[in-house]
């Protein structure tokens, strides 16, 4: 029988095997390891994602490791309590949305496409030019969104390192295998960063600029506005969602590209299929791998019972590969429609950064393709990373 260890070095490397062999053994299986239930077909996935009467996104009364160490977090880490649009449940969620909604159109998103295309083309400018080697995770799949963020949240050019540094130590909090000096270190860089968008959001109130931080200050609805608590957890959500998973975006799509030469060349003969092939790169290998949810009711799912209270962790990254969804789920497929994939979430939840991602990856693979006439990695030079839910490159040394 199956089961799932994301301990295991293998599930890192390549956790596919492990998904399909869940999916047709024991596709809603209780996973020792980490004290949930693991839901891995598309199917059972999108009905909890829509079902937020049933599953809720507080670990507030759930129990289990998963749950226990989420308490935690929130206890211990500053602004913890504070409700954000991951966290919550309607009406708390649906008043949080409608105010960051009035700062994220898609007319404001689309708008940015022009400037985010030149920091894409200043950081290709001189890929490989000194060594004939370009490690396109640190020169490009990183600084793209961050330089994004930065500027989307009013942060000045000379501080945006900082901001990678604090973005990178909160994101280990995701990882199941965290020592305490890990959390102490974000636990350190939360603070630090709390400290740095307090000052921020004090400019724009004082000043107000054409960023996304002014039109949150700014976002009322029926007299509400977000509070000043609310403005610093979100601004810590945006830098964190924001960043990383575009990284993981760029970067996982690029590893495929390399792998499959012929889509790559597809997409140069044909580049008004690149909005396709980003959602591709999305399904195929996600950058988020799961989501997790907590019965507020004891409920049944395939025969199983799943008692209230209880973890559940939606592999999307297994729910992206069904084969009831997708013909040919492991192939790589750039023109893939209809694509249904889980990357961005359903229901209520959606992610409210998609149409941002959709943007940022639409430009980075137009930059890539164009900048390099070929797509190789170096020897040795690809090099994994992730955490239970995130899945991304460390490293991607191009020959150039």
């Amino acid at each position: 029988m199956a089961v799932f260890n994301p301990f295991l070095p293998s599930y890192q490397a390549d956790p596919y095997p492990a998904y399909a062999a869940l999916r047709a053994e024991d596709p809603v299986h209780f996973s020792a390891a980490i004290q949930a239930w693991v839901l891995t077909t598309h199917e059972d996935c999108e009905r909890v994602l829509r079902d937020q009467e049933t599953f809720s996104s507080s670990s507030d009364t759930a129990s289990g490791q998963l749950a226990t160490v989420l308490q935690q977090q929130r206890r211990e880490f500053p602004l913890g309590e504070v409700p954000t649009v991951l966290n919550s449940d309607p009406p708390v969620h649906t008043r949080l949305r409608t105010l960051l909604n009035r700062a994220f159109t898609p007319r404001a998103i689309e708008g940015l496409r022009p400037h985010i295309e030149d920091i894409a083309a200043s950081l290709l400018a001189d890929a490989g030019r000194t060594g004939g080697r370009f490690d396109a995770v640190t020169g490009f799949a990183q600084p793209l969104p961050i330089i994004v963020i930065a500027e989307l949240l009013g942060v000045p050019p000379e501080d945006r390192d900082q901001l990678k540094e604090w973005s990178t130590a909160i994101a280990n909090t995701t990882n199941v295998l965290n020592t305490e000096d890990a959390l102490a270190a974000a636990r350190q860089a939360t603070m630090e960063l709390i400290a740095y968008m307090d000052e921020i959001v004090a400019q724009r109130r004082a000043a107000p600029g054409a960023d996304i931080m002014t039109a949150l200050v700014q976002a009322e609805e029926g007299g509400e506005r977000l509070s000043h608590d609310e403005l610093l957890a979100f601004s810590i959500l945006l830098l964190l969602a924001g960043h990383e998973t575009t990284t993981n975006l760029i970067g996982n799509g690029l590893l495929a590209l390399t792998e499959h030469p012929e889509a790559a060349a597809g997409l140069r003969a044909e580049p008004d299929l690149l909005p396709s092939a980003v959602e591709e790169f999305l399904r195929y290998d996600s950058s988020v791998q799961g989501a997790v949810r907590f019965a507020r009711e004891t409920v049944e799912v395939r025969g199983r019972t799943i008692e209230r209270g209880s973890t559940l962790l939606l592999l999307l990254g297994a729910a992206n590969r069904d084969p009831a969804q997708f013909p040919e789920p492991d192939a790589l497929d750039v023109a893939r429609s209809p694509n249904r994939h889980l990357s961005f979430g359903r229901g209520v939840h959606f992610c409210l950064g998609a149409p941002l991602a959709r943007l940022e990856g639409d430009v980075a693979f137009r930059a890539l393709l164009d900048r390099f006439t070929e797509l190789r990695v170096a020897e040795g030079g690809a090099e994994r990373s992730g955490t239970l839910v995130l899945r991304g490159m460390g490293k991607l040394v191009l020959e150039v």
